[in-house]
């Protein structure tokens, strides 16, 4: 069994809610040795150079976990290093939603101050995936998310196994429900 890679959503990090539920499940089977969860930058272009150096190596049957932001970057991942990815309300086109929120900020986890410009959408427009192989994906969504739409991803990603959550809103109160199929979608 190969590696399992979290990629946390915009503004969050390793000890989101999600991430510590993987990790907790992974731990259980006895597999905590095989998740990996970095604290990804608050640029796209820094994201996308870790990205680089973590997913290369992985050995193929390895699962990237995506929630978000994290969605994103698994889906740019996933069809660059051929791997599989469950994504978890996956931003489809982040590039236009944050750039409502460019500006200086400070991420909420670390404490960084930071501007977000439109350079960061520009890395983000640059690694859109039109056209994602619905093969490599597990799309987990929640109808009644606030931060996006679920109906946008369930197009793009079409074809690919959905689970769909009826009521359940970004934070994906039912991902936990998902965990003992992880090692089903890594095969």
């Amino acid at each position: 069994m190969g590696t399992f890679v979290y990629l946390h959503g915009f503004e969050s990090g390793p000890s989101s809610a999600k991430a510590r539920e993987a990790a907790a499940f992974l731990a259980r089977d006895g597999r905590g040795a095989s998740l990996q969860c970095p604290q990804l930058p608050v640029h796209p272009a820094e994201a996308f150079a870790l990205l680089e150096g973590l997913c290369a190596p992985l050995p193929p049957d390895s699962v990237l976990i995506g929630s978000s932001l994290g969605g994103f970057y698994a889906t740019w991942a996933a069809e660059r290093f051929d791997l599989r990815a469950v994504l978890i309300n996956p931003a489809v086109r982040p590039f236009d939603r944050l750039a409502e929120l460019a500006g200086e900020r400070v991420h909420p986890y670390t404490g960084e101050h930071y501007h977000l410009d439109m350079d960061d959408m520009n890395a983000l427009r640059d690694r859109f995936v039109p056209r994602p192989d619905p093969r490599r994906y597990w799309l987990v969504l929640g109808t009644a998310d606030e931060t996006l739409d679920w109906r946008e991803a369930a197009r793009h990603y079409a074809g690919a196994r959905q689970t769909l959550f009826n009521g359940d809103d970004h934070r994906l109160n039912r991902w936990p429900e998902c965990l003992p199929s992880l090692s089903d979608f890594a095969v």
